[in-house]
């Protein structure tokens, strides 16, 4: 089975991680494999925590993770600009993953949810594959769904957009 994937964009606390994590939380509880994703797009390196991986990956390792109790935390240097690609042929092949939400990455071509979070964020509702829009206040406009208030419609639509109403 190919691996599904749905974009979720949007400008900073536009909505995104809560849509994803309750999205996730819902497929999961379908025994779908989910994975997410995320963009790290406000500068800087993502944060994270002092472990001895992380000590090793900033002596310069090119890789540094560590593993227990079922559990991996990877630390890598990539070049961005060629490696979104190969983040998701490793969710699909290493972890089989069925569902990817990617965050973020918005001029990829991937089908989308738009995040917005009042007028002066409608420049986004010119990028490619728009499926349905997430906004705070009522929108008219077609696949649209208020934050908060139609989070559970939203999710119904995209179980039946990737056709798993199970």
């Amino acid at each position: 089975m190919a691996m599904l994937i749905m974009q979720v964009v949007g400008y900073q606390n536009s909505g995104k991680t809560t849509i994803i994590e309750k999205c996730v939380k819902e497929f999961a509880s379908l025994g779908i494999k989910v994975g997410v994703l995320k963009h790290h797009g406000h500068g800087g390196t993502p944060d994270v925590y002092q472990k001895d991986s992380v000590r090793h990956f900033q002596a310069g390792a090119k890789v540094s993770a560590v593993a227990g109790e079922g559990a991996l935390l990877l630390h890598a240097r990539i070049d961005e600009s060629k490696s979104i690609m190969k983040f998701i042929e490793l969710y699909q092949h290493f972890f089989e993953i069925e569902v990817l939400f990617i965050e973020g990455y918005k001029n990829l071509s991937y089908p989308k949810i738009v995040c917005l979070r009042d007028e002066n964020d409608l420049d986004l509702l010119k990028l490619p594959n728009i499926q349905a829009i997430a906004s705070r206040k009522p929108m008219k406009k077609k696949r649209s769904f208020t934050l908060g208030q139609d989070d559970d419609l939203l999710i119904n639509w995209l179980k039946n957009y990737l056709h798993f109403n199970r």
